[in-house]
């Protein structure tokens, strides 16, 4: 990898964590970014670092701009480069309708979810755009099959915030692709992550499993590994694309 970083947000655990174990396996060096998981992301790291791999843990919370030029600053000056970014932290809330949604919980899910990965991809092309004087690079955003799916019942709000990456990975992706910058996004379906129990239903992904044609849920390193390939110059022809993980549902 000729020593290519690649900043991952919300790295602590989960998809992030799983992201960033298997880019570190592949030669990337790891900016592991975490918001209150200290210990979480300090573990992922270290257990990086045991392996041979560099990476180092980075704190900003990815809804406020100031965290986020911050965090993109010190990666620059730890690396003194960026090579790519994984727009992978969000947040969800509790199931329930959208009639009894208050503005706030909704303000919380569009400021981490939508506006802190436009922040994130802008500060990213600063810094790859071969317009800006970088040298190219590749963004991952991560989407949810809740785009296209709605989660009626659920938490429509998150759904439509990932349906707003979606757009966002379409319109960037051709903004910047005469400029060296790849911009791709995987859409996870039912993942084996800590989400479902933040959003009050640790057993999600078992109730609807049912509903998925392979009959299963799936695990952060099956969405990990389309991530990682989305990085890696093998998907050198791939922007604006929108790869499912969902086992077709």
């Amino acid at each position: 990898m000729d020593g290519k970083v690649v900043l991952i947000t919300g790295a602590s655990r989960g998809i992030g964590a799983a992201t960033a174990r298997l880019a570190a396996a592949e030669g990337w060096r790891v900016a592991v970014n975490y918001r209150s998981d200290w210990a979480g992301a300090e573990a992922v790291a270290a257990e990086l670092q045991s392996a041979g791999a560099d990476a180092a843990v980075f704190c900003a919370d990815v809804a406020l701009e100031a965290e986020i030029v911050s965090l993109f600053d010190a990666v620059a000056a730890h690396y003194g480069r960026l090579d790519a970014l994984v727009n992978n932290a969000a947040v969800t809330a509790p199931i329930g309708r959208l009639e009894d949604y208050s503005a706030e919980r909704v303000e919380r899910v569009l400021r981490s979810n939508v506006l802190g990965p436009i922040l994130c991809c802008r500060e990213a092309v600063r810094r790859m755009s071969t317009r800006r004087g970088g040298a190219g690079g590749a963004i991952v955003n991560v989407s949810s099959a809740a785009s296209r799916l709605g989660s009626a019942g659920e938490y429509v709000d998150y759904a439509a915030s990932k349906g707003a990456i979606d757009t966002l990975t379409l319109g960037l992706a051709r903004e910047v692709a005469a400029e060296g910058v790849r911009v791709n996004a995987v859409r996870p379906g039912l993942i084996h992550t800590g989400i479902h129990a933040a959003s009050g239903e640790p057993g999600r992904v078992e109730r609807l499993a049912g509903s998925v044609p392979m009959g299963r849920g799936g695990e952060a390193e099956e969405v990990a590994a389309a991530i990682v390939w989305l990085l890696s110059d093998a998907s050198s022809f791939c922007t604006g694309s929108l790869l499912d993980v969902s086992g077709g549902r």
